[in-house]
């Protein structure tokens, strides 16, 4: 009798602790009818900060069904779970990555099913993309603002890390053009001394070749099929606005300028979609923001992509993502960072199709073909 009750009162402070660290349940949801014509896609939500929130949520196109919090199932004896605060998810080859920022790992799945294979470890990782057998991933390096961060190369084989090269300051997103990575440093650890430059490293030597002068605090960056690339500055939450930057990968130079606040981009043929959440620090609250700009000729097609009004309802867009067939435009709303988020499936047109419960502080998608 007294065992008993002992035990249910360590099993109730256990389910405390872990309901007051938001952890969130596996469950199902039917949004749609089954399409075997269209991508499945997973989605990594960030966690809070020092929670160990990360999870990682799976869409079927061939069920129609989304499932929240699919790694604990899919690998229960993994020790803390999927990790602290996801920063990127991409897929290459079989192998589905995802890099958990202040777990200090990329996290390396299969790619159909997420079961585990193995981490790399990388120090305060940030994102990661692909070339010729290689992964590539950012590092801030150092919890310090004044250290330089770098990027590490990886072989997509061994999952051994093979050359770094060291880049500007709290590295973030990169893109890749004719052999030459390119990386976007915010130098955000240390403001007002924001990095503003992107550094260009030729992938065959390994070395930083060059920084590009472009704006304070960069973050984001997305290569077009003409060649240029889509930089974002997130300004200084002050008196310095966020804006998008074109480069021009042949010559180097920037080559036009949105005064469009970004916070994140994706690319769809010659469409750029980009939403913005800009804080700022003498208004005390965000403007946010929804366009689509041509590539091809570098003009704003639309202010707001969403058209039905359901942009009132979302608190804090915090995902983006285009689907590779339909065009279907997928938003995520962080809300208040704390709780489950939410997960809105648009037309093309821009009307909601559908809604669902996600993770905490849902951002980050990759689709997987059928």
């Amino acid at each position: 009798m007294k065992l008993n009750l002992l035990l249910i009162i360590i099993l109730s402070v256990v389910v405390a602790c872990r309901n007051g660290q938001q952890v969130i349940p596996h469950e199902e949801t039917q949004v749609t009818e089954p399409d075997t014509l269209r991508h499945s896609f997973y989605l990594l939500n960030e966690g809070n900060t020092g929670m160990n929130q990360a999870s990682l949520d799976y869409f079927s196109h061939n069920t129609g069904i989304y499932k929240r919090n699919i790694y604990n199932d899919v690998n229960p004896a993994t020790v803390k779970e999927l990790g602290d605060v996801g920063n990127d998810l991409q897929i290459y080859g079989g192998k589905l990555y995802a890099v958990i920022n202040l777990s200090n790992k990329v996290e390396v799945m299969e790619k159909f099913t997420a079961k585990r294979i193995g981490q790399i470890d990388i120090p305060n990782g940030r994102y990661i993309t692909f070339y010729k057998g290689k992964a590539y991933v950012s590092s801030y390096a150092a919890a310090s603002g004044t250290v330089e961060g770098y990027v590490a190369e990886i072989d997509t084989t061994s999952l051994e890390i093979t050359r770094k090269v060291t880049v500007g300051r709290q590295p973030e997103e990169m893109a890749i053009i004719n052999d030459k990575l390119y990386v976007a440093n915010s130098g955000g650890y240390s403001p007002p001394q924001f990095d503003r430059t992107v550094s260009v490293v030729d992938l065959n030597t390994f070395t930083e070749i060059k920084r590009i002068d472009v704006a304070i605090n960069l973050d984001h960056m997305k290569a077009d099929k003409y060649g240029d690339l889509y930089v974002t500055s997130r300004g200084d939450y002050y008196n310095i606005p966020s804006k998008l930057f074109v480069i021009d990968s042949k010559t180097e130079q920037i080559k036009d300028s949105f005064n469009l606040a970004t916070s994140n981009i994706c690319m769809k043929g010659d469409s750029a979609y980009i939403y913005s959440v800009e804080w700022s620090y003498i208004t005390n609250k965000n403007t946010v923001t929804y366009a689509i700009i041509n590539v091809k000729d570098e003009t704003v097609i639309t202010n707001s992509f969403i058209t039905d009004g359901t942009e009132k309802q979302i608190q804090v867009p915090y995902g983006l993502a285009i689907d590779p067939v339909t065009a279907d435009i997928y938003v995520t709303d962080a809300k208040n960072y704390i709780l489950p988020g939410t997960l809105y499936c648009f037309s093309q047109q821009g009307k909601k199709k559908w809604s669902v419960t996600t993770g905490n502080i849902p951002a980050h998608f990759v689709f997987v073909q059928p």
